[in-house]
């Protein structure tokens, strides 16, 4: 009741001083009204619901997994795209080094608070990463000592946390007299604490005996699987994806109807990207409302993306998606849709020549590291098919992103932008059988946007008189 008599008299926010009555409204709002507000028996009551309504909501709202994956999301974009924590914090996609241009401007700038920065660096520094600690922590203490004294309600650390957790990060990383300094501006603001104070006499020991290992620059942490990860960033930092246009004359657009009567009245718009590998786009493969049903129908189903693991199928950091399946008895649209892809490629799509419609969504630092998409092992789950290996893939852009989520092929080394309802193809086997080494690719993290892509991935068998095997057994 008091907000909707605060909201109607400040429907004109400029107008609120210059009317006398609003004015004074406003001065004995702010010196009376709000504190009998807070401090009624009703307001009692009101906290008591506010906390049994909040029960009732808890079980639907993001658990801590969702914060730390989210947390972890910050770093893959920070890693990825070069960019600089302090500028993230200061809601600037600012690339890391003097001069470079920012890569995203958003419209409506969005900081993060100093008990953020603490929670992303936190994550990182509770699985041993320092390399990525560090320069959280010291954001969050940055922007602590700045508002020191202030308490915000729902704020869980401090400068004190911030201060203990980067200290021991400095310390991890060989840096002991930065761990030193750290630690003692700890103890001005918690005197009595005993561990800091004890941890405070052992790096002075260690400093003292010369013991201490000279602090190198910091390595980022590297994982085992990814051993083309210059490569993969320095393609998804490309503003273009691909190299001039003019340095590849045999690139062309044109109308296609590839013999099919199908596509006589609307030719697919071809654009060749690339020939070796072969990458074409279809631009306008997709209607807007045809996208938007595909998501609707897909978006009640999606689960944690999962990849390939041996004979199994699990769950990886490295790919980090929503999926789900659609068959195509699920709706018109999917029929449609199907019929178009057998007339753009033409290729046999009828079980078991093809899988279902694959439909996937990349939300905050949503990606998929460089990967095949045929087998590379007979011991694939892929081969339960009984139809052979994935000859091609269909790849349909659903939606636009304003940064980031481009598709990069690592070894030929170019990447595609996301273009909205386009569709890009690509040959996963050369015509021998064998897998095309050069179809290495990956989906770069999405940095502004919310990126859906339908996958269609067409087997070997039915496909033999459509695509047959050429006279050259190294073709």
């Amino acid at each position: 009741r008091f907000y909707e008599k605060v909201q109607a008299l400040h429907q004109d926010p400029k107008a609120s001083v210059d009317n006398p009555l609003l004015a004074f409204s406003l001065i004995k709002r702010l010196h009376s009204d709000w504190p009998n507000v807070v401090y009624s028996d009703e307001a009692a009551e009101n906290t008591q619901v506010l906390q049994a309504g909040f029960k009732e909501v808890e079980q639907e709202l993001p658990g801590a997994e969702d914060l730390d994956g989210a947390a972890r999301a910050l770093m893959r974009l920070q890693d990825v795209y070069a960019l600089s924590v302090k500028g993230m914090a200061n809601g600037v996609f600012q690339r890391a080094g003097a001069g470079r241009p920012p890569l995203y401007s958003p419209g409506r700038r969005v900081s993060l608070s100093a008990d953020d920065c603490f929670h992303v660096g936190k994550v990182a520094y509770d699985t041993g990463d320092y390399y990525h600690s560090i320069a959280w922590l010291e954001e969050a203490v940055s922007l602590f000592r700045l508002s020191y004294g202030s308490w915000n309600p729902e704020d869980r650390s401090s400068l004190e946390d911030a201060l203990d957790h980067l200290a021991f990060s400095y310390f991890m990383a060989g840096n002991i007299s930065h761990a030193l300094s750290l630690s003692r501006e700890f103890l001005h603001y918690d005197p009595s604490n005993r561990r800091v104070t004890r941890n405070v006499a052992k790096y002075e020991k260690l400093l003292e005996m010369g013991t201490a290992v000279s602090a190198g620059p910091l390595q980022r942490p590297n994982g085992t699987r990814l051993q083309s990860r210059d490569a993969y960033e320095e393609l998804c930092q490309r503003p273009r994806g691909q190299p001039a246009p003019e340095l590849h004359p045999h690139l062309s657009c044109s109308y296609e109807t590839n013999g099919n009567p199908y596509l006589l009245l609307q030719p697919a718009k071809k654009e060749m990207v690339w020939i070796q590998p072969y990458v074409a786009l279809y631009h306008d493969f997709i209607s807007d409302d045809e996208a938007e049903t595909i998501k609707g129908l897909a978006g009640p189903w999606l689960q944690r993306s999962v990849v390939a693991s041996g004979e199994t199928q699990q769950k990886a950091e490295y790919r980090i998606s929503k999926s789900a399946w659609l068959k195509d008895t699920a709706d018109p649209v999917v029929r449609a849709l199907e019929q178009r892809i057998a007339a753009v490629t033409g290729l046999d799509l009828r079980p078991p020549y093809a899988e279902y419609l694959q439909v996937v969504n990349y939300g905050l630092g949503g990606h998929y590291e460089p990967h095949f998409d045929h087998a590379t092992s007979r011991k694939s789950p892929l081969y339960r098919m009984k139809s052979g290996n994935r000859i091609a893939t269909v790849m349909i852009y659903l939606s636009a992103v304003e940064a980031g989520g481009s598709t990069a092929f690592i070894y030929a080394n170019f990447s595609v932008p996301v273009v909205k309802n386009a569709a890009l193809f690509w040959w996963n086997l050369r015509r021998n059988g064998d897998g095309d080494g050069d179809t290495l690719h990956a989906g770069c993290p999405v940095l502004v946007g919310d990126k859906w892509v339908a996958n269609k991935w067409i087997h070997e068998h039915g496909q033999e008189f459509r695509r047959p095997c050429s006279a050259d057994p190294q073709d």
